[in-house]
């Protein structure tokens, strides 16, 4: 008979409730999008829901899970949801456990991501991986021969609420998909007969996307957009090598999707922001397991078990 886990992603944007065999392969999947006005209690329903649809049609043994924040692994409690409303302080570990009657892990999105390019995506050759999410938020997860680090709970790697100065900016707020969105909102009304104007349109929200077309058609306001979100994540990752040194830094989330260009550009400044003892620089690569990474991740936390 064969062997299935369940693997769940739980995001600011996206839920994604998927079914995997002892590979990590996924083989059934339930999505939707996060209706942030709902709640906590919204995305429980929808968890909910892939579990009556999955449980009868697969043999079952584990769940593994990615939350979007730091969560307390030792108490199976939500420690903070910087996106979603209902989240902090709930038991969730136990909650999953009775409606499943399933052994669950729980760890931080960032981390399991970093888990599942470590051992199955981009971060395989390596030994010491990190992995930056750029997406609604900024996360990080350290992997240390194909293990993640932890440190004490209910978090460690979120190298997004590292504070960019004194003023109490944080690197998330300077370097997510968000602060890119704002970027180009502002290029927009600053420049609205410009190629990322009429790309856009009235589109509102996600206007990141839309970096990659206008770098194709040469606009130069997107090669400026480009040149100081690359650099903003070098400096911060230019901590992550200062602190944990590793081999590899692997970029993922929504805003990796603008490509090799995005890459190409964080690669270019990293070095010149590692101190000389600790050149060469990380080597900078973009995720290999593209939306799936998280719940690949959950589901290889679930085999663990």
């Amino acid at each position: 008979m064969s062997t299935y886990y369940l693997g769940i992603e739980i995001g600011g944007t996206k839920l994604q409730v998927v079914v995997g065999d002892q590979d990590a392969c996924i083989v059934d999947r339930y999505r939707a999008a996060v209706a942030r006005e709902q709640g906590a209690a919204g995305i429980r329903d929808n968890i909910r829901r892939a579990w009556q649809s999955f449980h009868h049609a697969y043999p079952l043994l584990a769940v593994g899970v990615g939350f979007g924040g730091p969560f307390d692994r030792a108490n199976g409690t939500v420690a903070k949801s910087f996106q979603v409303h209902g989240w902090d302080g709930f038991a969730f570990t136990g909650w999953l456990e009775s409606m499943t009657g399933l052994a669950v892990v729980v760890d931080n999105d960032a981390n399991t991501a970093a888990l599942g390019e470590a051992r199955l995506g981009a971060g395989q050759d390596y030994s010491k991986v990190f992995y930056v999410t750029l997406g609604s938020g900024m996360g990080g997860g350290m992997v240390i021969d194909g293990h993640i680090y932890h440190g004490a709970s209910p978090g460690e790697a979120e190298i997004g609420l590292m504070l960019w100065d004194k003023s109490g900016t944080t690197f998330e707020s300077r370097c997510c998909g968000w602060a890119v969105d704002r970027k180009v909102r502002r290029c927009i009304v600053q420049n609205p007969d410009g190629a990322l104007a009429q790309l856009a349109g009235s589109d509102a929200g996600g206007e990141a996307r839309y970096l990659v077309s206008a770098l194709e058609q040469g606009d130069s306001a997107a090669r400026v957009i480009l040149a100081e979100t690359g650099e903003d994540i070098a400096w911060a990752l230019s901590h992550v090598s200062h602190l944990f040194h590793p081999q590899i830094v692997i970029l993922g989330g929504g805003l990796s999707l603008i490509g090799d260009p995005l890459r190409a550009a964080v690669a270019a400044k990293l070095p010149g922001f590692v101190t000389s003892a600790f050149q060469p620089a990380p080597r900078v690569e973009l995720a290999l397991l593209g939306e799936d990474v998280v719940c690949v991740g959950a589901l290889l936390l679930a085999q663990g078990l």
